[in-house]
């Protein structure tokens, strides 16, 4: 039988068009099933009118070519190839029951095969258009702005540095930032965000997200195949085409499974045969055990649950890279967290200002501080200067600028050499007072002497503490804190959000240690990191989660997941969501092994009618296929998947 990997195909990069979702009868497997069904019940209606049996025969036979063909030519190849297929033993067993006059019994088993099969198909293709869906996102054209004027154009020729003009109410056509205008902009298809996002000169926006009042000009960042819905459908679609331990077991098994059950069918039909049976029961029996003892429903129990979470996964911003890692995702038993650009936004402010002498005010201070750190990259300097800008503080030039890698900065302002930097190891009195409130303490010295300590913190995400929660509340154990800020820092931090154990001061090389340390009793840890500076402790761990992933490369190719948006919440909701699906993997080999065993040991022990094996077989497989999709359902993000 198809399977739901087997029908997901890879995503052609940047591919910006339409699709819509598919009506069933657009299904070549659902035509020829309709066909084989209308064909079985008229040669029923004309075998139980008492009609020509030629007539009947003839309808029944054209059931089984338009019901069977398929199958069988996939079991055919399969053999070429040396394994055995399940739909070559169906075809066999319905070709078997007309060779000793079931007839009608054959016919009704291809058609419930082929039912099954179309079901099957049209449950993959709600996985694949959920998947392909994300591509629907992003409009055909796209506005753009040149010295010539308004110009619509397709958004797939859209190039790097392009000014394109959003209307109130359109979709946005490209991952761009904002240059013009200002309005409020829902990406909740994106980042899953339940709110517009206010959005002016400088901000980021995505492609597929949807402008609300206000127009927008945007300068175009990135190509139509290297944007964020774009990498989302492929990243889903590669994980499609993956298969999770679970699976491969099932695979590796299953090829013996059906060797040993032909091996048993032969033996079913020769031993009666032997004990006097007539052949006809004989075979009989041995086809309806064939049919019953398939593992159809076995084979589907486990990747349409993974891939269909995936889908919903990634329709809200969550990349699960593998059907792997959604597995994986599942057995979480506890979670750790960075600190900087994870529990906080990783863009500090300016928190205090400590004066050491009275030669300057905290105005001084910071219009000298703000000079210096000017031509600077560093986030600690961007967030002086922000400071010194939103007191309406004029900046002197400067005429001398030195920056000292893992120290500061230092620059010349009015023949004054100012540093701004990291204390020394014996700091004074208020740089120990300014770590205790959990900032970060920066010298200013003017001509060598300290005349300030500045206080800096980073800002915490809205939603850290509701995460961190909802991450106790899943896995059973309180999250833990891996950083490589100061002790101090970390566990003021820590306190806000609920977070006991702290581990702080720690170098790329000491988070690997901390995770490995971690893991040593067993547990199952999923790191959640930046996914660039945490890059090692993301690959030590049981799974990796990077946040704020968007546009980000090495980002994407270093965790196992990525959150794309700012939601903390949607590191437990995904851990739920993987739960869910295992649960429901579980759910589906006990309904596959209980059909199984229960029709087996009917047949062997009594009399199983072949249509009842046949509906108990095909009805199996189908219930296990549509329980796994299930998870395609929209769930409320950021909320438990239950």
């Amino acid at each position: 039988m198809t399977t739901v990997t087997q029908a997901v195909q890879p995503a052609q990069a940047g591919a910006v068009a339409v699709r819509s979702r598919r009506s069933w009868f657009s299904l070549p497997e659902m035509r020829w099933a309709a066909a084989a069904l209308a064909l079985f019940f008229v040669g029923l209606t004309v075998q139980l009118a008492g009609g020509p049996a030629w007539t009947w025969w003839a309808l029944y036979l054209a059931c089984y070519v338009t019901g069977g063909w398929e199958p069988a030519l996939a079991g055919l190849r399969a053999l070429r190839e040396k394994t055995l297929d399940v739909d070559l033993l169906m075809v066999v067993a319905a070709i078997g029951a007309a060779a000793i006059g079931q007839v009608t019994d054959g016919a009704l088993l291809i058609v419930i095969f082929a039912t099954s099969g179309a079901l099957e198909a049209l449950a993959t293709a709600r996985t694949e258009d959920s998947v392909r869906g994300l591509l629907d996102l992003a409009p055909d054209t796209a506005t753009r702005l040149s010295d010539g004027g308004e110009q619509v154009v397709k958004a797939a020729e859209l190039a790097v540095d392009d000014v394109v003009l959003v209307r109130p109410g359109e979709r946005i056509s490209a991952d761009a930032t904002v240059i013009g205008g200002a309005s409020e902009v829902d990406q909740a298809t994106i980042t899953g965000e339940p709110l517009p996002v206010d959005k002016s000169v400088g901000d980021e926006v995505f492609a597929g997200t949807l402008n609300g009042t206000g127009a927008l000009q945007i300068r175009v960042d990135r190509r139509a195949a290297d944007s964020v819905v774009a990498r989302i459908a492929a990243l889903v679609e590669e994980a499609s085409q993956t298969k999770a331990r679970t699976q491969l077991f099932i695979e590796k098994v299953e090829q013996r499974y059906s060797i040993g059950m032909v091996a048993v069918t032969l033996a079913v039909f020769v031993v009666p045969l032997l004990a006097g049976d007539t052949v006809r029961a004989a075979l009989l029996r041995a086809m309806t055990f064939m049919i019953v003892a398939s593992p159809c429903a076995v084979v589907l129990a486990t990747m349409p649950p993974l891939l269909a979470a995936i889908a919903n996964a990634g329709r809200h911003g969550v990349l699960v890279k593998s059907a792997v890692v959604m597995e994986q995702l599942g057995m979480t038993t506890r979670v750790a967290f960075d600190k900087t650009g994870t529990l906080t936004r990783g863009t500090p402010e300016l928190a205090e200002i400590h004066v050491l002498t009275g030669d300057f005010t905290e105005d001084q201070v910071l219009t000298l501080a703000a000079a210096a750190e000017h031509p600077s990259e560093h986030p600690l300097g961007a967030a002086i200067v922000r400071a010194a800008k939103a007191r309406g503080l004029a900046l002197p030039r400067l005429t001398g600028f030195v920056a000292e890698p893992g120290r500061g900065i230092r620059a010349v302002i009015d023949g004054q050499t100012i540093a701004v930097t990291s204390p020394e190891a014996d700091a004074i009195s208020a740089v120990v007072a300014t770590e205790q409130r959990g900032h970060t303490a920066v010298i200013v010295a003017v001509d060598g002497r300290a005349v300030a300590v500045l206080g800096l913190t980073d800002q915490l995400r809205p939603d850290a503490a509701t995460a961190v929660a909802a991450a106790t509340s899943v896995t059973g154990q309180v999250p833990v804190l891996l950083t490589g800020d100061n002790q101090a820092a970390a566990r003021q931090l820590a306190a806000r959000v609920g977070i006991a154990e702290v581990r702080a001061g720690l170098l790329p090389h000491d988070k690997v240690d901390a995770v490995r340390d971690l893991q040593a009793d067993g547990s199952r840890l999923t790191m959640v990191g930046d996914g660039i500076n945490d890059a090692p402790a993301l690959a030590a761990a049981h799974a990796g989660i990077a946040m704020g992933g968007a546009g980000s490369d090495l980002t994407l190719q270093t965790a196992d997941a990525v959150v794309l948006g700012d939601d903390l919440r949607a590191i437990p909701t995904v851990i739920a969501l993987s739960r869910r699906a295992r649960r429901v993997v579980v759910a589906n080999l006990a309904i596959a092994a209980t059909f199984i065993a229960v029709l087996v040991v009917w047949d062997l022990v009594g009399t199983l009618p072949l249509p009842l094996g046949v509906a108990g077989h095909e009805g199996s497989t189908i219930i296990v296929g549509l329980n796994g999709l299930r998870l395609l359902r929209r769930a409320a993000w950021g909320a438990s998947v239950s």
